[in-house]
């Protein structure tokens, strides 16, 4: 299934398969295609995350999720020249949300400067509202991550 630049392949509709054949239920999970320098990704990225975590966490972790992906997936889209990979899990420990792109260069955390209209605040966010985050190499460029707890006792 194909939406709009997105290729979907959404694991963890088996879990009802895995679970009566006595096997362990993969963990839900999320992955998507962005291509390059379309904002109209970031919306549809929002909606397949919201889709994922209709179930989980205490309310409002799965909106900071959203924010934080949705900032994630702008800056590898108007920060590159090159498509980019949405990959989010739900696991045990909580939710992780990675966005990979094929630029080397690191994002950096910057204050932003009021001239700045909403430009500069992502990573701020992201800094601020995630229990982790940071930058990983891999061979052609880097990955942003961020990881929440489900935020229930």
């Amino acid at each position: 299934m194909a939406i709009g630049a997105f290729s979907v392949e959404t694991v963890g509709d088996d879990a009802d398969n895995a679970e009566s054949a006595g096997e362990e239920a993969p963990a839900p999970r999320l992955k998507r295609r962005l291509g390059r320098a379309d904002l109209g990704a970031v919306p549809e990225a929002r909606k397949a995350l919201r889709e994922l975590l209709r179930h989980w966490g205490r309310p409002g972790r799965s909106e900071i999720a959203e924010l934080l992906t949705s900032e994630l997936v702008t800056n590898a889209l108007i920060h590159t020249d090159h498509d980019a990979v949405l990959t989010a899990s739900v696991g045990p420990r909580g939710l992780r949300v990675e966005v990979r792109d094929f630029v080397a260069r690191r994002p950096t955390p910057r204050v932003p400067n009021a001239d700045d209209g909403t430009h500069g605040r992502g990573l701020i966010l992201v800094q601020s509202l995630a229990d982790a985050w940071g930058v990983r190499a891999h061979g052609v460029g880097k990955a942003v991550w961020f990881e929440l707890d489900a935020g229930v006792a």
